[in-house]
């Protein structure tokens, strides 16, 4: 009686599968893959949405599972054209979730894309590398053809 009940309990607590979102990009929307499975976690295109709340709270729960079983290494591409204030906090409170990982000892590198001629791109990304304790690399394009 004493094995089926830890046979049971451990069934509860084995970590479940994190399935993951893929959301093609819009007019004011990203295009979002988070696949822990394919250790591929990226956010491209412009970010306006409407409900800017509704749109990142799925992402945020997302990575809160994440942390709880990451990958030995994570890598986090941004290639953002633009986005509004209100997405720059979703975002930048979605990064912060990856600190955890290097406090634990865990591999976290986030590429920040961003074209050559957007000044503004750039600037926010050395401002997010200053406030968040995660390396970040800075990766200069002459454009972005793919999208």
């Amino acid at each position: 009686m004493k094995l089926n009940f830890l046979f049971f309990h451990s069934k509860i607590n084995k970590p479940k599968e994190l399935k993951p979102i893929y959301l093609e990009g819009a007019y004011d929307t990203p295009c979002v893959v988070f696949d822990a499975q394919k250790n591929k976690i990226s956010i491209t295109g412009k970010s306006f949405p409407a409900d800017v709340s509704m749109f990142f709270h799925p992402l945020m729960e997302w990575v809160d599972a994440y942390v709880q079983n990451p990958n030995p290494e994570t890598i986090v591409d941004v290639q953002l054209d633009y986005f509004n204030t209100a997405s720059s906090k979703y975002i930048l409170d979605l990064l912060y979730k990856f600190e955890v990982l290097t406090k634990n000892g865990n591999s976290v590198i986030i590429r920040w894309h961003f074209c050559d001629d957007d000044e503004d791109m750039e600037f926010t990304g050395d401002e997010y590398a200053e406030i968040l304790k995660i390396p970040f690399e800075m990766i200069r394009h002459e454009s972005f053809s793919n999208y």
